[in-house]
């Protein structure tokens, strides 16, 4: 019998704005495996798209990330990836799409991930390359709602869709 000290894959869960921009973006990196958009963060049980319009349930959209530690680590995941994807300075704003839905925050499933969240945002904000305070919120997963299936690879079902995401040096 033999054994391998293959990373087992993470779970990380991002709200960057309109979770189809955030998956569109994220599907192509590599070490990336598989990528769920749906709610977390509110007070309603499973919500649906409409609850979480007009900050109906205090949920945000957000993207839940299977991903290999071993090809992507978390801190690079946030670092080159989450902060570059979306502004992190606009409160419970994305471009056109306003209200806390809307947020940018990280979701983090162990003590380790909330470390790296907090160093990571710290370097983000000290490098001077956003010139507004850092919004992005750093708090405990809670629930995962997957959204409707419709919303799932929103993006490759609907070429040319809206999204206001895109990389930032």
């Amino acid at each position: 019998m033999t054994t391998t000290d293959a990373p087992v894959p993470q779970i990380a869960i991002l709200a960057g704005g309109c979770f189809w921009g955030v998956e569109e973006i994220l599907r192509a990196v590599p070490g990336i495996l598989e990528t769920d958009v749906g709610y977390t963060g509110g007070w309603l049980e499973n919500p649906t798209y409409h609850d979480t319009h007009d900050s109906k349930s205090g949920h945000a959209e957000a993207i839940r990330i299977t991903f290999d530690p071993a090809v992507l680590t978390y801190e690079t995941l946030l670092e080159q990836w989450f902060f570059k994807l979306h502004d992190p300075t606009t409160l419970n704003r994305q471009g056109n799409d306003i209200g806390t839905q809307y947020r940018s925050a990280i979701f983090y499933v162990s003590p380790e991930q909330q470390a790296t969240a907090i160093a990571v945002k710290a370097r983000v904000e000290a490098s001077g390359k956003w010139k507004k305070p850092i919004t992005t919120e750093i708090t405990a997963a809670t629930t995962w709602y997957s959204a409707e299936k419709y919303h799932q690879d929103y993006l490759q079902k609907n070429v040319g869709g809206y999204s206001c995401h895109f990389l930032r040096d």
